[in-house]
């Protein structure tokens, strides 16, 4: 009998394995970064082969570490960077360009010339989204336009799209020997080239950017009885290992962290924040820069909407104080340093390296550190960056309030920069509401498993998924009202000060 789930978490800097049992503990896991491609100023991707290659290896090197083989496993799921667009050739497997990652800002002047030609209500109306560089849609239109034959091999069915999951899913169940084409709701309504109330490409979206039906993957179920396809025998999960359960890191994020009743929310802190909020069977829309998306699908069963504020910059901004300034030796150092000091001692640093996400939408906006004096050091400096974490978390649920007319009561959080006390109390002060970390952080893993455990009866339902979740640790918040209010008012002041920065005509665009 197999006892276990695996889950492949491709994220936006590495790519790990993970092995959970029926009780949602983790019993293996394997992690690997990949190189960061900076072409210019702007622009990030990836390389597709290092990727399939570091998947291939950490899925190898988690199981043989708890001596394991696919057979122990009932299902493997798929969570994955969402908006990071690649296009391969379905004859050869080889990627036709990198990967375009998801804070990659050249298609800035492309869904401005959408806004401009008064196309953008069309897709917020359709797709959920605001015309932005953030989302696929942009991104694979420029793949098409400016990589020679891509779209000719489109036209024809020959160049295959597809965001990390599909990419890893079609490498998994054979690649140029029959590899299976899908991606779910999660990850299509991430594209602006879908209909949130059909779940299917919408050609009136497809035509807006010039994308061939052709090439686009079938969308099936998050959570998928049929399943995804199985395992190839000559690739990493060797024998017949059903891939059941697909899900954009984000909405797995929700689903491990159990937020299945509308009102409940979570909050994770990676490279960037990423708050979502269960809305139900309802689609909400956004009037203040929020964007409404898919959380999840579960087999034949309706699916469940969110609204999500997507903050690009958070923890990477702790990384480039160790690698650009080089004032840390290591992210983990940013705490110690940052609790030398009472306060920010009036500094604030809005880190808009990719513009700003939501609730602003600004791609013009670029990173400003603010309120420096001769008495500022790199303490202080330390602690801005902890707190605008924090207060771009703020800008997204003062926005959610505002939408869904529901008061946060608790946010839940999972993500690296949770195992930061500091940063962690400072939230839960910013918000003036109670943080709760659970047990198990690595729940963007725990979804994807709990997806395809679900399509397979592993679990028989979310109720054994919710008897699962497990606080490991609260902070109350402490902080005055008056004191509250002032930090968050300077805070705005401070983001004034980023935006009309960049022209779209600038090399950098």
């Amino acid at each position: 009998m197999t006892q276990y789930v695996g889950a492949i978490d491709q994220g936006t800097t590495s790519t790990r394995f993970m092995v959970f049992d029926h009780g949602g503990n983790v019993v293996a896991r394997h992690q690997l970064e990949h190189e960061q491609i900076l072409p210019q100023a702007g622009w990030v991707e990836h390389n597709p082969a290092e990727i399939w290659e570091r998947t291939r290896t950490v899925i190898k090197s988690a199981l043989a570490g708890a001596r394991l083989t696919a057979a122990d496993l009932a299902a493997v799921g798929v969570t994955n960077q969402r908006e990071t667009t690649i296009v391969w050739d379905r004859r050869t497997g080889r990627p036709y360009y990198n990967a375009i990652v998801w804070q990659d800002t050249r298609t800035d002047r492309i869904v401005g010339e959408i806004e401009k030609a008064g196309k953008g209500e069309l897709i917020r109306e359709r797709a959920g989204l605001p015309p932005a560089p953030y989302f696929s849609g942009g991104k694979l239109k420029w793949i098409l336009d400016n990589v020679p034959g891509v779209r000719e091999d489109a036209e024809n069915g020959d160049a295959l799209f597809g965001t990390p999951d599909t990419w890893l899913i079609w490498n998994l169940t054979g690649g140029v020997r029959g590899g299976v084409h899908v991606t779910d709701p999660t990850n299509a309504s991430r594209t602006m080239l879908m209909d949130l109330e059909t779940l299917d490409w919408d050609d009136e979206l497809l035509a807006l950017f010039d994308v061939p039906r052709a090439m686009l993957p079938r969308i099936a179920p998050s959570s998928n009885p049929e399943g995804f396809g199985t395992s190839h025998a000559d690739g990493p999960l060797k024998g017949e290992v059903t891939i059941a359960g697909v899900l954009g890191d984000q909405q797995a994020a929700t689903v491990g962290q159990v937020c299945f009743q509308p009102g409940e929310a979570k909050n994770t802190y990676g490279t960037g924040n990423f708050l979502m909020l269960n809305t139900g069977p309802e689609i909400v829309r956004s009037k203040h820069g929020l964007v409404t998306t898919v959380a999840y699908q579960f087999g034949d069963d309706k699916p469940v909407y969110a609204l999500e504020g997507s903050i690009a910059v958070t923890g990477s901004a702790v990384q480039w104080l160790r690698d650009q300034l080089g004032i840390i030796a290591g992210a983990e150092r940013v705490e110690a340093l940052a609790l030398q000091v009472p306060d920010n001692g009036g500094v604030y640093f809005v880190p808009a390296f990719s513009g700003l996400f939501a609730p602003y939408w600004r791609a013009d906006a670029r990173g400003a550190i603010v309120g420096l004096s001769r008495f500022s050091n790199n303490a202080h400096i330390a602690r801005a960056t902890l707190e605008s974490i924090c207060y771009q978390t703020r800008d997204v649920v003062e926005a959610m309030q505002q939408d869904s007319g529901v008061e946060l009561e608790t946010l839940r959080v999972d993500g690296g920069v949770t195992a930061n006390e500091l940063a962690m109390q400072i939230q839960a002060d910013f918000l003036g509401v109670p943080v709760s970390r659970p047990v198990v952080a690595e729940t963007t893993a725990l979804g994807a498993a709990y997806a395809a455990g679900l399509a397979v009866g592993f679990w028989r339902n979310t109720d054994e998924l919710v008897a699962n979740w497990h606080e490991d640790k609260n902070w109350q918040p402490t902080m005055s009202e008056a004191a509250r209010q002032q930090g968050y008012a300077r805070w705005l002041k401070a983001v004034s000060r980023t935006l009309d920065w960049v022209d779209r005509d600038d090399d950098d665009q």
